[in-house]
C-alpha cells in the first residue's frame, strides 16, 4: 500500500511544492534497548511542502533589515535544541550538515541538550565565532529572547525550524519550517477511536513543558477525542518530557492508579518506546491489552506499528536541509514564506512494512 501524507478528517491543504531531492533515516532505540546512539545517513524520505503561508507572507532580506549575503562565503550556524541520542535530532543534524556540504557552505553547529539557557549561550558563541545567519531548532517557544535580541542587534537574520518561538516573523526571526502538530495529534486521536472501537480508559503522555509542539500535540488530541469519541476517557495526561526513560516511569505510575487503561497516547516515539517498556514489564501486552499509538516515524517505532506492538505512529520528518538552505538562498533573493507546513506520513499496520523496505524512516 503506497504511503499516504498525513490526512484529517477535515480539509487537507493543498500540496504546495516539490520533493527535495535530499533525505536521511538512522537507527532509532528499541523499546528494550535504552543504549547506544542513533546513526544518521543519507537515505530515506525528502520533505515535502504541504502549505506555506500567503502572498503576503513572504520575508526577504531587505523586509528583515539585514544586508546582502551570499552563502557560499560566510559561516552559517547551526543551534541543535536536544541530544542526537534522539533518532529525530541526529537525522535533522546530519541532514543540516549534509546539505551544508553539497552546498559548499561553512557551517558551525551547538547542541544545548535540552537545556534553552546554555542554547542562548550556543547562539551568542556561534555570533561571536562569525556566524552570519542561524538555523535554530529551538528548545522550547519562548525562552531564546536574549539570544534573538542578540541576533536581530547584529542584523544576523535567523530561520526556526520544527518549533516555533515567540516573536514576529520578519522581524524577530524569518519564519518557520516544520510540521502541523495539531494535525498530527488529530489523526492520533482517530486513531485510538478506530483502535478501540468500544471505547476505554486511556492516557496521554505528553512533551517537554513551554514548547509549541508539546501544547499542540495535546490540544489536538483532546479536542478531537471530546469531539468524535465520547466513549474514550482521557483519565490520565503526564509530561514524560519527549524522553524515553521518563516514559517508561510515568507509565508505571499510570497503569498503578488506572490498572484499567486500555490506550495511550506518547506525543513522540521516544516515549512510546518507553510506555511498551512499561505495559511489558506489568505483565500486559502491548496491541492486544493496551494499544499504543506515537508521533515521530522512527524506525523502531514503525517496526513496532508493522509487528502489531503499536497501532500507528505519525510521521515527523526531520530531514530539514534541503528546505532550510532553500529558504535561505530565497530570503536573499526573491523572498520566502514565513510559515513552511511540510507533508507528513502516516505509518499504519497496513503500510509500515512498505516504509521500511523502503528506507523512508529514520
Amino acid at each position: 500500500m503506497a504511503l499516504s501524507p498525513l490526512r484529517r478528517k477535515a480539509s487537507v491543504a493543498v500540496v504546495a511544492g516539490a520533493v527535495v531531492a535530499l533525505s536521511l533515516a538512522g537507527c532509532s532505540k528499541s523499546a528494550d534497548d535504552s543504549s547506544g546512539t542513533p546513526k544518521a545517513d543519507s537515505s530515506g524520505a525528502a520533505q515535502q511542502v504541504q502549505s506555506t503561508g500567503g502572498t503576503g507572507d513572504m520575508c526577504d532580506f531587505t523586509a528583515y533589515g539585514a544586508d546582502k549575503l551570499d552563502l557560499t562565503g560566510v559561516t552559517v550556524g547551526f543551534s541543535q535544541s536536544e541530544s542526537t541520542s534522539n533518532p529525530f535530532r541526529a537525522t535533522e543534524t546530519q541532514s543540516i550538515t549534509d546539505e551544508a556540504k553539497k552546498l559548499g557552505i561553512k557551517l558551525i553547529q551547538r547542541n544545548a541538550n535540552a537545556n534553552v539557557s546554555q542554547q542562548n549561550t550556543d547562539i551568542q558563541d556561534m555570533i561571536a565565532q562569525g556566524a552570519k545567519v542561524l538555523i535554530v531548532a529551538p528548545e522550547n517557544s519562548d525562552g531564546l529572547a536574549p539570544a534573538f535580541a542578540a541576533a536581530k542587534a547584529k542584523k544576523i537574520p535567523i530561520l526556526t525550524i520544527d518549533r516555533t518561538v515567540t516573536g514576529t516573523a520578519c522581524s524577530d526571526f524569518i519564519g518557520f519550517i516544520g510540521s502541523d502538530f495539531e494535525g498530527q495529534a488529530k489523526i492520533a486521536a482517530q486513531d485510538m477511536a478506530q483502535a478501540l472501537p468500544d471505547g476505554g480508559n486511556i492516557a496521554v503522555l505528553q512533551g517537554t513543558s513551554g514548547n509549541n509542539v508539546a501544547q499542540a500535540r495535546t490540544d489536538g488530541f483532546v479536542n478531537e477525542v471530546k469531539a468524535s469519541s465520547p466513549n474514550l476517557k482521557i483519565v490520565a495526561s503526564q509530561t514524560a518530557n519527549f524522553d524515553q526513560a521518563t516514559g517508561q516511569k510515568v507509565t508505571e505510575q499510570i497503569l498503578q492508579s488506572n490498572p484499567d487503561i486500555k490506550g495511550i497516547y506518547a506525543e513522540n516515539d521516544t516515549m512510546a518506546l518507553g510506555a511498551i517498556q512499561a505495559i511489558k514489564a506489568a505483565g500486559k501486552t502491548p496491541g492486544k491489552d493496551i494499544m499504543v499509538i506515537g508521533i515521530d516515524g522512527t524506525e523502531d517505532a514503525v517496526k513496532d506499528v508493522a509487528s502489531g506492538v503499536m497501532f500507528s505512529d505519525v510521521e515527523t520528518n526531520p530531514r530539514f536541509g534541503p528546505l532550510a538552505f532553500k529558504a535561505l538562498q530565497d530570503f536573499y533573493g526573491s523572498g520566502t514564506s514565513t510559515n513552511v507546513i511540510i507533508a507528513d506520513n502516516h505509518f499504519t499496520k497496513d503500510n509500515a512494512q512498505q516504509a521500511l523496505d523502503n528506507g523512508d524512516v529514520y
